[in-house]
């Protein structure tokens, strides 16, 4: 089974992680939604509220699954015998710092990350955009999935 995990703090998902999912699915047998905990973040919403708005967008769709987790995402990969890490790039900014961070994953494991180049039409989308927007009360609706409602 090819198995990858999709990392993230998903605070909250975007159009543009929804776009990424999706696009996973095709490429694995399953794609688990990973909502990295890290206790030095603030985020805007709970983690609870997180993992439901994932939920609720791929309610209908059994490759997908979603988990919360602490620790390396390579630690993660091996418990879950996940083969793969997914992730999307929106520009070269991103592409640098997820080159980085994959060149680390591949030294410390077997483990290969798969890069997906985000759609024009959500690649300017971005979760503190979407927390800016959503703080000074504008139309956010437009940039996150059905799921996302405050």
């Amino acid at each position: 089974m090819k198995r990858a995990i999709f990392p993230g703090s998903f605070d909250p998902i975007t159009n543009g992680h929804y776009d990424i999912i999706k696009r996973g699915i095709s490429l694995f047998d399953e794609v688990i939604v990973a909502i990295g905990i890290n206790a030095e973040k603030k985020y805007m919403f709970s983690l609870e509220d997180r993992k439901r708005f994932i939920e609720e967008s791929f309610k209908d769709e059994p490759k997908v699954k979603v988990i919360t987790y602490e620790g390396l995402t390579i630690d993660l990969c091996r418990k879950l015998d996940a083969q793969f890490i997914l992730r999307g790039l929106r520009n070269p900014a991103d592409f640098e710092f997820e080159k980085a961070i994959a060149h680390t994953n591949r030294r410390l494991s077997k483990i290969e990350t798969v890069f997906l180049l985000t759609a024009s039409k959500t690649s300017y989308i971005s979760s503190s955009i979407v927390r800016d927007v959503i703080r000074n009360g504008g139309d956010y609706t437009v940039l996150v999935p059905d799921s996302v409602r405050i």
